[in-house]
């Protein structure tokens, strides 16, 4: 009965502060996600006030925040969509690679931690944080808008990465032979592709089946059916984002609405209680040895996903606004970085790359929210202030030209 009582305190307090600090970011307008990291920071190890009892439960409920902002996000769009901007956007892919795990890559190699600890890091600047977007397009209201197509394409396309990057990286730090990481790296891309073609040609079929008049079932159904999509395609070695985005995906019409409705409450607790136990695993005493090289980190691969979605924003026809909207969304890193970085530290390679990794993560993780916000309005800005003034006479001509050329955008 004790630590029955010490559960329900202590997880109770974190979500009356989340409550707390969720109704302060809304009165100033912006993001709670940092708020809700920092708070992470004072409850963990290391903290203010460390928790025992509810540590657990809380990774739980971590788990399940990722997977529901997956699936809500994977409402949003048809498999058609899905299908359609990865066919357009596949080199906006190769282009993220190249341009986010070629710095993680180099910084490991400047500090002499040899090539397998360089795969690693590279895997951590590379990807960035599918929950914390998710969260902060809804935060902004730009679900709707139409640069979200191009950053969802990137973010599918890094989360199937995954399912190749994955094994290979295992393989490397376990030191297995060639054929067995073959093997595990075949198996994860056949689940890949079978989650994927089941969600592209039975989305139909499977949304008449989750489909009822009755909320309770409706909810039960589809909450099931997701978590279980997302541990199957786990144990196969597969993001279980991934499974729950394309179980998103797969449903349609009434089916999606209703969920999207039923499940947008549970979403934004779990989503909470995600960012939380990212901070309850960050020690602050191993962060100033790390902070210099993770901040000089966080700033080159900023600037680089700023490039990256901009690049593919402009290559899908968006406006200039939405194009540094796009960029500015795709800097946060979180859940896979911090789950590549746990694999090199339970191998063992090199003691300080947690450190960095998590620094670097907790970094961008921060201001991820913050450039997503104002990285459009201050390239805005700063690019007015670069134009020369138009002539008076081609005043009014060059307005009604940009009317024309700028596409109408929701929320811009």
């Amino acid at each position: 009965m004790h630590s029955s009582a010490r559960f329900l305190i202590e997880f109770g307090a974190i979500i009356l502060a989340l409550g707390l600090l969720g109704r302060f970011a809304a009165r100033f307008q912006f993001s709670p996600i940092p708020l809700y990291l920092l708070a992470g920071l004072a409850f963990g190890e290391g903290g203010l006030l460390p928790l025992g009892t509810s540590e657990e439960f809380v990774a739980i409920g971590a788990e399940i925040g990722v997977i529901l902002l997956l699936l809500m996000l994977g409402l949003e769009y048809s498999a058609s969509d899905l299908v359609s901007n990865l066919k357009t956007q596949y080199s906006a892919g190769l282009v993220d690679a190249a341009l986010n795990a070629l710095p993680g890559a180099a910084m490991a190699l400047l500090l002499g931690w040899g090539p397998v600890a360089a795969v690693v890091l590279a895997g951590v600047t590379w990807i960035s944080s599918s929950g914390v977007i998710a969260k902060v397009l809804g935060d902004l209201g730009r679900l709707g808008n139409r640069e979200t197509p191009v950053i969802l394409s990137v973010l599918v396309l890094e989360d199937l990465s995954m399912a190749v990057y994955l094994p290979i990286i295992t393989a490397l730090l376990a030191g297995t032979g060639l054929a067995a990481g073959s093997l595990t790296l075949a198996v994860a891309l056949g689940a890949a592709a079978l989650v994927l073609i089941v969600a592209v040609r039975y989305g139909r079929h499977i949304s008449r089946f989750v489909s009822s008049d009755d909320p309770e079932k409706l909810l039960l159904v589809v909450l099931g059916l997701t978590l279980l999509v997302a541990g199957l395609a786990q144990q196969l070695q597969v993001s279980a984002a991934v499974g729950a985005f394309l179980v998103g995906i797969a449903l349609s019409g009434e089916a999606a609405e209703g969920a999207h409705n039923l499940l947008s409450p549970l979403r934004d607790l779990f989503a909470a209680v995600f960012f939380v136990f990212f901070g309850l695993h960050t020690d602050p005493a191993s962060i100033p040895p790390v902070l210099l090289p993770a901040l000089a980190l966080a700033v080159v691969t900023a600037g680089t996903k700023i490039a990256t979605g901009y690049w593919a924003a402009r290559r899908a026809g968006i406006s200039a606004k939405g194009r540094w909207r796009a960029g500015g969304t795709l800097v946060a890193r979180g859940e896979f970085s911090i789950v590549i970085a746990g694999l090199a530290v339970t191998s063992g390679i090199e003691p300080s790359l947690g450190p960095l990794a998590t620094a670097y993560v907790l970094i961008l993780v921060i201001v991820g929210p913050l450039t997503a916000r104002y990285t459009e309005p201050l390239a805005t800005l700063l690019t007015g202030r670069l134009r020369k003034p138009a002539p008076a006479s081609d005043t009014a001509d060059s307005g009604l030209e940009s009317v024309a050329e700028e596409p109408h955008e929701v929320g811009q």
